[in-house]
């Protein structure tokens, strides 16, 4: 079967490299994966031990927003975390007030965010802008960039060097997407949280974060930005980036399946790569 433009593939089982295909560039090349960023910005929440019921509000700087409205003043970081803010923010639906693609423009994402109306309903949107925020949480909490914090705390511990951060235009590290790392290190990323965050992400975060919390749509729950789904009929979780990108966890099976794709404009770029991963594991 063709699956489009794969870029690289790793199997790991109980910790060990069984499959590691190449097959555009090589072990060192840094992939843009997109949306899997943004789990990445999960593990950094829970490293820094925010509060998952802490007001976003009340963590960063004063300051006004448009639209107020007493249940904006209420959005916590847990409901940043699962995409259930009721922000008019949807990356999914092209007309949405706050879809990343109006954000992109503007001269500060984190104000875009928090100046968006709010939904009548609280259900999953997938919200960039809502991880982006997330990052200035982070700076205001630890007192430091966010690549800063995460080169020590995260990815120096992994053997994880020179990630390559895109940037908001406030010069914020851009949490909601694009961070390019190698194969390898989105390898250990998902071990990490296979093996149950050995004391890098607290254990209770691991387990917060792979739970479900809200449902997506038929095929997927949501936890901690982690995706929560089944594939070749197991239970597993995902970071997920737009063309297909993908780093697959299988508690079941003790393996961890990363693909990296450019199966960019394809609307069945996810699909593709389950099978993929379906057929590998």
């Amino acid at each position: 079967m063709d699956y489009g433009r794969i870029r690289s593939i790793l199997v790991a089982r109980g910790g060990e490299i069984e499959v590691e295909r190449y097959l555009v560039g090589d072990a060192e090349t840094r992939r843009n994966t997109r949306s899997v960023t943004k789990t990445v910005t999960g593990m950094l929440v829970g490293i820094a031990r925010i509060d998952p019921s802490a007001r976003v509000l009340s963590l960063l700087p004063p300051r006004d927003v448009a639209n107020p409205d007493l249940r904006k003043d209420a959005i916590t970081v847990e409901h940043l975390l699962t995409m259930t803010s009721a922000l008019e923010c949807d990356d999914f639906v092209p007309e949405s007030p706050g879809n990343e693609e109006r954000m992109y423009p503007t001269d500060d994402w984190v104000r875009f965010t928090l100046d968006l109306p709010l939904r009548a309903s609280s259900g999953f949107s997938y919200c960039t802008g809502g991880v982006v925020t997330l990052g200035a949480v982070l700076e205001a909490v630890t007192g430091e960039p966010v690549e800063a914090f995460a080169q020590r705390e995260l990815f120096d511990p992994l053997g994880i060097v020179a990630p390559e951060w895109q940037r908001t235009p406030t010069g914020q590290a851009m949490t909601g997407g694009g961070l390019a790392l190698r194969t390898r290190d989105l390898l250990a990323l998902g071990q990490l949280y296979l093996d149950g965050g050995r004391g890098i992400v607290p254990s209770e975060w691991v387990e917060r974060s792979t739970r479900p919390h809200v449902r997506a749509d038929e095929a997927n729950e949501y936890g901690y930005l982690w995706w929560l789904r089944r594939i070749g009929g197991h239970a597993c979780w995902a970071m997920s980036g737009m063309g297909g990108s993908r780093v697959a966890v299988f508690p079941e099976l003790q393996t961890v399946v990363v693909v990296t794709s450019e199966n960019f404009g394809r609307r069945d770029a996810h699909a593709l790569t389950d099978r993929l991963v379906a057929d590998l594991v």
